[in-house]
């Protein structure tokens, strides 16, 4: 709500509108949909952007940490796929876009141990945009589906993940001249505005500084 208000006072063209959403509850998720619909009329670009890691090795990790993963990354990106295109459906709508961020992550297994659960997530995101786009050429529909895939992104991730140590966390960021959230943005608009015959499948881009 404090961003929406920033955005009006600056005066940016159109409208930020928030919506209170627990994306690791599908019911909250349904109810999310079933509000767009009623005040919106429905979803012509869906942009699953949500996505955490948790420090949980392949050899000691918690389950809780991977189902936690599990359900936001990859539970949720295809609940909210599968809501947003049934909602163009509903209205015809024919040129609609589906766009999953994805990661660096999701094409190449690094050698940290507290990430390589959320890389398995991640490859899940690769695949399902993929099958989403075999899916949507069945269904004769000219619906795009795309992928980007960052580096690393200067936001609140490296903190969700070192949630126990804040200054490793910092560190992250420190280390290279890291992607702003204003690449991603950019990202998106360039994707969205290829020409209708343009699918564009993945952007891979990196911090140029970024060794892995």
């Amino acid at each position: 709500q404090k961003l929406a208000a920033e955005c009006q006072s600056a005066g940016y063209p159109g409208t930020l509108i928030p919506y209170k959403c627990d994306l690791s509850n599908e019911e909250e998720i349904l109810s999310m949909f079933s509000a767009i619909k009623t005040l919106h009329q429905g979803v012509d670009v869906c942009i699953n952007n949500a996505g955490l890691a948790r420090p949980e090795p392949l050899l000691s990790g918690r389950t809780e940490g991977w189902r936690t993963m599990i359900d936001v990354n990859v539970m949720a990106v295809s609940i909210c796929t599968r809501e947003a295109y049934q909602s163009m459906k509903e209205r015809n709508i024919d040129d609609g876009h589906i766009i999953n961020i994805n990661s660096m992550n999701g094409h190449s297994v690094v050698p940290q141990s507290v990430v390589h659960f959320y890389s398995a997530t991640k490859y899940a995101v690769t695949a399902l945009t993929e099958g989403l786009r075999q899916e949507l050429r069945e269904a004769r529909t000219h619906i795009r589906a795309t992928c980007i895939s960052p580096g690393l992104v200067e936001t609140g991730f490296a903190f969700k993940l070192h949630d126990n140590d804040p200054e490793r966390a910092a560190a992250t960021y420190e280390s290279i001249r890291c992607l702003k959230a204003e690449d991603m943005a950019s990202a998106v608009i360039y994707v969205l505005s290829a020409p209708p015959h343009v699918q564009i499948g993945d952007i891979q881009m990196r911090p140029t500084e970024q060794i892995s």
